[in-house]
């Protein structure tokens, strides 16, 4: 392997590492509820709207703060949010009481959209030809972020208090600053805009480029089956023949750590075969997921049914983001926006109708809900193939 090469595969593992340490911020405060209520004592229900708090900051970054990646030079705006996300942290850990303890929170979830901001910067310092391996192993980096932040902070929450998670958040988040003043070079934006009419243009983004709306619907039933799945599996297992706790479930993450390794390597074959290859192939394996979810709702069922839905949603994100960052090189930033958002928006959707399947069908509801969703991508991926 030439300098080069090895550089750009160093820089890939930070980048990879770094966007995982700042998406996991969102999720540290679920397992630590129950600790939080009764630290607080009088008062503590509100604690229930801190991962919602965190979630509502988490999209007003994404719609106001990431788009400003392709005006600003991003490392500067990286390292800014990284500050912000450390005061916001250390306030967490400090708040004396919910209310104040659920501003930060806010922050805290605006802050931690700098995984946002390393996607497209990936994107934009991989050479074309390995661009889809860039990525793919910056998100799989992510993913382990998302996966593991719940049994990091469970554990921490269980042994040192809740207080200690986000104290060692915060310590993570300045190690991580440092190591990305040292390594991310600085970017010159190829133009620059008013605030005003960033914002108008991520409406025209949407109008312009039927690929990136069609990669957003695709990706956004793959990811609103896999939030119905994780929003309901705790209920699945605390009831008959079960009656496991929710500390199980949580170690259903590290099933999912599959997602890592399918990555890197839909990105390879993304690059050299093209996105559309590995796109219909992560809805596949997200139906397959779910079609094991609705068959053998055993406890192996459930682990391999994992294992294949977050392997199979993983391949499609880095297929589609392969897409989209091909389209215009100088808007990867508000792209991006467009992307998360929509995701984001699906995600919640799928969240509350495994909520209406629960309640109507149980958990074959929720796998059938899966099963459709998923279905429905695979023939938007063979629509996406006839077009192109």
């Amino acid at each position: 392997m030439s300098d080069k090469g090895r550089g750009i595969r160093g820089l890939t593992l930070f980048l990879a590492a770094a966007a995982g340490f700042s998406n996991a911020n969102i999720y540290y405060n679920q397992p630590l509820l129950g600790h939080m209520a009764h630290s607080y004592g009088e008062g503590a229900n509100s604690v229930s709207f801190i991962p919602a708090a965190t979630q509502l900051g988490f999209a007003l970054g994404l719609v106001l703060l990431v788009p400003l990646g392709d005006t600003l030079d991003r490392r500067k705006l990286i390292l800014w949010q990284t500050a912000g996300l450390v005061l916001a942290l250390v306030a967490a850990a400090l708040a004396p009481s919910p209310l104040l303890l659920l501003v930060a929170s806010v922050v805290v979830g605006a802050s931690a959209t700098i995984a946002q901001h390393i996607i497209p910067l990936a994107a934009e310092l991989a050479p074309p030809e390995v661009r889809g391996r860039m990525v793919g192993t910056v998100m799989g980096g992510l993913l382990a972020g998302v996966l593991l932040a719940r049994t990091l902070s469970g554990l921490v929450g269980e042994h040192f208090g809740w207080r200690a998670m986000y104290f060692l958040g915060a310590g993570i988040a300045v190690a991580i600053g440092a190591m990305l003043a040292v390594k991310l070079p600085r970017f010159k934006p190829e133009k620059t805009y008013s605030y005003k009419r960033l914002m108008l243009s991520l409406v025209q983004l949407v109008r312009s480029y039927p690929q990136l709306r069609r990669a957003v619907v695709a990706q956004g039933a793959l990811f609103a089956g896999f939030s119905a799945f994780w929003a309901t599996l705790s209920l699945l297992l605390q009831g008959p023949p079960y009656h496991l706790g929710s500390d199980v479930a949580g170690l259903f993450g590290i099933i999912g750590l599959a997602g890592i390794l399918a990555a890197p390597l839909a990105g390879r074959i993304a690059d050299k075969r093209g996105p559309g290859s590995t796109r219909g192939l992560g809805a596949l394996l997200t139906l397959a997921g779910f079609a094991l979810f609705a068959v053998y709702p055993t406890i192996p069922g459930l682990g391999l049914g994992v294992a294949l839905m977050d392997a199979g949603v993983q391949t499609a994100m880095v297929s589609h983001q392969s897409v989209i960052f091909a389209l215009e090189p100088g808007a990867h930033s508000r792209i991006n926006t467009v992307y998360m958002t929509g995701l984001f928006l699906f995600g919640a959707f799928g969240s509350a109708a495994s909520s209406a399947a629960w309640n109507l069908a149980g958990w074959p509801g929720v796998a059938i809900l899966g099963l459709v969703l998923a279905a429905a991508s695979f023939l938007l991926s063979l629509l996406a193939g006839k077009q192109k």
